[in-house]
């Protein structure tokens, strides 16, 4: 079978099994485009700006853990992708990125449209690859999918230049089926020794605390992880990337902990005298100030990635490997061990959890006539049931309210963007796990802030029939950074207020689609109700809210975790 660059591009990603492409058409990937006229065994979703297929393309693999797939243009499509690549950079989720570029010929002439994309996309992509050569075309698109998906996952940039995708040249094309690549050989098993060093530390624990992240979302790990903590009988926390692995509603689960955190999470890992850190790099908003970060512990880390090992944080037993194997492993050991947890001490440890609890840190004001935007999370949790239901989110305080309310009991239903924290991620990212999950539903929680980011992306939900529910908390505020005005910059709210916002409800029906305000509590559950009864249709819920509600626990810079804001003006340690 003789095919063209721009044949073998889509026969390359149909043998894949690739089932959504997300993108935009521009002149250097034109002949690409060409070739995928007249199939439809490969689905291209047409969105309104390249930032937006990067989310989407993030969302679909953060849902199904398979490879997201994205297709732009030379110069402006590329960079406009950057953000995405490196959201998803960021939060290690699989994707490959299909850029074009300028004829090879030309390229370094500052040809029209001509960025350097290589260059460009370095610092935040796992691998890059510029292919000059159609006969290395499908190996280097096989060795992108490998490199993305394994080991610990990441972004993948293939840079093809217009000449590459020629519909007059063409060679013979063969799907490769293996992928040989010396310098890159990821190590997925855990060592042995490191891994009996470890049951033995973890059985020594008197006040053990088992935090988990990402890695083990990534991994699949998560009915490992349940085994893991309820053989032992120990608490665990979560970070916001780890939210579902282990259930939300289970006894042993303490919540989130850092910067918005439990109180008796964070206290607990303050106490704590061994730390298990599973498939967690110890990130700044989890850690607070690192001089007291778990200040008596002695630390087990398990990770896919040996880089993450003692970077932020010094661990004791380090253990290079796939969260999900390590944790066989580790379980295997200490269902054969004579030694087993001190019952005595666990029941002590966990008295002063639930001393901790009892501060009951995530109330607020239930009885206020303004919409509370807690409350409306509370209720859309309640009315969705959360086993069923995957929430994206934007970056502010939706999102930490959406993290703190939501009981979300099962792996990869909470989409958020959580290393870059990159507003306008919601809408896009909704729209790939609504087409991954056609019948499922799929709520953006977001603000009006963040909604403005994307917003255009409204008409590809039209275009392709996407039922997603937008719960906007609409406070006039960048919520978030008003809040750290108040609390640091003495009520200074310097460009923080929203002046010009749009009527969210007219335009939603603009683009074709239901829109509804809500600015009554009594209204809340019912609007709710409504528009989850709309199974085919778009909703766009703008929720009035209180203006100057603000989220509590919050960990302030250069605090550590006992030193935590619970209300205004008040804290407790």
């Amino acid at each position: 079978m003789e095919l063209s660059g721009g044949e073998i591009l889509i026969q390359f990603l149909k043998d894949e099994g690739v089932e959504y492409v997300f993108g935009y058409p521009g002149g250097s990937v034109l002949h690409i485009y060409d070739a995928l006229y007249g199939q439809d065994e490969l689905k291209h979703i047409l969105v309104r700006h390249e930032q937006a297929a990067t989310h989407a393309a993030d969302g679909y693999a953060r849902a199904t853990g398979k490879p997201g797939v994205v297709l732009v243009t030379s110069g402006p499509g590329a960079t406009n992708a950057v953000t995405g690549i490196a959201t998803a950079f960021m939060d290690s989720i699989p994707m490959v990125v299909i850029t074009g570029q300028v004829p090879t010929p030309v390229i370094g002439s500052d040809a029209f449209q001509e960025v350097d994309s290589i260059g460009i996309t370095r610092p935040c992509v796992k691998h890059n690859f510029l292919v000059k050569d159609i006969n290395k075309l499908a190996d280097t698109l096989k060795k992108a999918f490998y490199i993305a998906s394994t080991g610990r996952p990441g972004p993948v940039v293939v840079d093809i230049p217009k000449d590459v995708t020629d519909p007059m040249v063409k060679i013979p094309y063969s799907y490769p089926k293996k992928v040989e690549m010396r310098s890159y050989n990821p190590v997925i098993k855990g060592h042995s020794i490191q891994i009996k060093r470890a049951a033995d530390m973890i059985l020594s624990a008197k006040r053990p605390m088992i935090y988990s992240g990402g890695g083990v979302v990534l991994s699949n790990a998560s009915a490992e992880l349940r085994a893991f903590t309820r053989l032992l009988g120990y608490p665990i926390t979560q970070t916001l990337m780890g939210l579902g692995a282990y259930p939300a509603s289970d006894k042993q689960n303490v919540g989130m902990l850092g910067m918005h955190g439990t109180y008796e999470a964070n206290m607990a890992m303050h106490e704590c005298d061994v730390l298990i850190a599973i498939g967690a790099r110890f990130d700044d908003r989890v850690t607070g100030k690192l001089a007291e970060f778990c200040p008596t512990a002695r630390i087990v880390h398990i990770d896919i990635d040996p880089a993450s090992i003692s970077k932020n944080v010094k661990v004791d037993v380090p253990i290079v490997g796939d969260v999900k194997l390590v944790l066989e492993d580790l379980i295997k050991l200490l269902q054969e061990s004579s030694v087993k947890p001190d019952e005595s001490a666990k029941t002590k440890w966990w008295g002063q959890i639930d001393e901790w609890r009892s501060k009951q840190c995530l109330e607020y004001d239930r009885q206020s006539d303004v919409i509370k935007p807690q409350f409306v999370i509370e209720t859309l949790s309640k009315l969705t049931g959360s086993g069923d239901t995957y929430v994206t989110s934007d970056v502010g305080q939706h999102q930490m309210w959406a993290a703190q309310y939501f009981q979300f009991d099962e792996p990869r239903r909470w989409i958020n963007s959580g290393g870059l924290g990159t507003m306008g991620f919601g809408l896009p990212s909704a729209m790939g796990v609504q087409l991954a999950y056609p019948d499922a539903t799929v709520a953006c929680v977001t603000g009006e802030g963040s909604i403005q980011m994307c917003i255009q992306e409204m008409s590809t939900c039209k275009q392709y029939g996407l039922p997603i529910k937008i719960i906007n908390l609409n406070n006039r505020y960048l919520g978030m950074v008003r809040q750290w005005q108040e609390f640091s910059y003495e009520e200074r709210y310097s460009m923080s207020y929203m002046e010009a916002l749009p009527d969210f409800q007219k335009l939603t029906e603009a683009f074709g689609h239901v829109g509804m305000k809500i600015e009554k509590r009594s209204d809340v559950e019912g609007a709710l109700k409504e528009a989850l009864a709309l199974k085919d249709r778009l909703v766009f819920l703008d929720f009035i809210t209180d203006r100057k509600e603000n989220v509590y626990p919050m960990i302030e810079a250069g605090k550590a975790h006992h030193e935590m804001r619970m209300a205004a003006d008040r804290e407790l340690s």
